[in-house]
């Protein structure tokens, strides 16, 4: 850990310079209590920060992966909540979109030249920031990995992940299209196809969100009588586990990534699949590939939430285009996670390290909301805009 010395200074050196809007965000921060249990220029940075105006002497340094979608805005709003309640300092920065993963690597490494308290990560590559990890490590600097996890992060340079079971929640999503699909799916006289958008192949949340869906929708097809063959993005298909055989296959899993994590051209793929005659579904794993899927919709009209009459379309996240087009018919569901309480734990967690405590990873649920249980209890307050 820091020197109390070297830590004051800095502290010091951190208010003489405050930064303002942590994701463009000019305001004070204020307070809310945890939402529920259950469920990228490299020396410049890309967005503007903010540095939290209560005092104290610790300094924390969070790297989001974007500031491009309301989740991570969401996020960046649980950090601060939790930096005003607790006294400390923070300033959070990030790529202007996930793709730009050098541009992370660069803002991690200029963090910890700087010394902080601790870092806070959500990588966007999971594996190219093994080196800054290592640099931490050697430098004493604390680091907690959120939303994704770094697994084959330097031993003791990642002291606790952060994130939602992106496994289990791509099941969860995997459960519901599968069950309204289902009577569809046996009364089929040739193959159908299950669409899958993923905006990339590289974070381990949205790896895992993707094999996890194609895992457990294999599964249930396969309990059923049924023979399932995943096609499509290598990366998927090698890591799915059972990719099954085409020619012989009742159920296709089409697996497609865009070339960069835009809207744009993840509706470009989602066309692509949702354009052949025998879709039954599609799975968008996080809110920019929904947000693709509804976007090709517009040109398609597609969607709707009959199934084998329309294809059912399953996103993640939220947003007010995600839960517009539920409220309306034109996607049938999603799972969300809960940015805002990532964000929160990731200071608390930093904040137990510093003081001397003994931490270990957190997971945290995915939920499924539709238009029948948008306005329940438990799932209201995780549907950010």
């Amino acid at each position: 850990m820091k020197k109390k010395v070297l830590s004051t200074i800095l502290s010091a050196a951190m208010v003489a310079t405050l930064l303002v809007g942590c994701g463009g965000q000019a305001a004070s921060t204020t307070t809310s209590e945890p939402a529920p249990a259950k469920t990228e220029e490299a020396a410049a940075p890309a967005a503007s920060t903010e540095t939290t105006e209560a005092g104290g002497e610790l300094n924390f340094k969070i790297v989001v992966k974007s500031f491009q979608s309301s989740y991570w805005q969401a996020a960046v709003t649980g950090v601060n909540q939790a930096a005003e309640e607790l006294g400390v300092k923070v300033e959070c920065n990030g790529p202007n979109a996930e793709s730009d993963i050098a541009d992370q690597v660069n803002m991690l490494t200029n963090y910890i030249n700087g010394a902080p308290d601790g870092i806070g990560l959500a990588a966007c590559d999971q594996s190219a920031c093994l080196d800054a990890l290592q640099m931490a490590k050697d430098a004493g600097i604390p680091v907690v990995c959120f939303d994704s996890g770094c697994p084959d992060a330097p031993e003791g340079s990642v002291l606790s992940t952060i994130a939602t079971d992106n496994y289990g929640a791509g099941a969860t999503a995997a459960d519901n299209l599968y069950a309204a699909l289902k009577d569809s799916i046996a009364s089929a006289s040739a193959p159908v196809r299950i669409g899958e958008v993923n905006q990339e192949s590289t974070s381990e949340s949205i790896t895992q969100r993707g094999l996890g869906f194609i895992d457990r929708f294999t599964e249930l097809a396969t309990a059923d009588g049924k023979k399932v063959a995943v096609v499509g993005n290598e990366f998927y298909v090698n890591g799915a586990k059972d990719k099954g055989d085409e020619a012989s296959a009742d159920i296709i899993i089409e697996v497609a990534v865009p070339a960069q994590t835009t809207v744009e051209l993840c509706a470009t793929e989602a066309s692509a699949i949702m354009n052949k005659s025998d879709v039954l579904g599609i799975f968008g794993s996080n809110q920019v590939a929904a947000e693709g899927i509804l976007s090709a919709n517009e040109n398609l009209g597609k969607l709707g939430t009959e199934a084998g009459t329309t294809i059912l379309a399953a996103g993640f996240d939220a947003g007010t285009v995600i839960k517009q087009a539920i409220k309306d018919g034109k996607m049938f569901g999603a799972v969300t996670q809960s940015p805002l309480a990532m964000g929160k734990t990731t200071v608390q967690t930093l904040y137990k390290i510093a003081n001397g405590e003994t931490v270990s990873d957190i997971a945290t649920d995915g939920y499924w909301y539709d238009n029948s249980n948008m306005d329940a209890a438990d799932i209201a307050p995780n549907l950010y805009d």
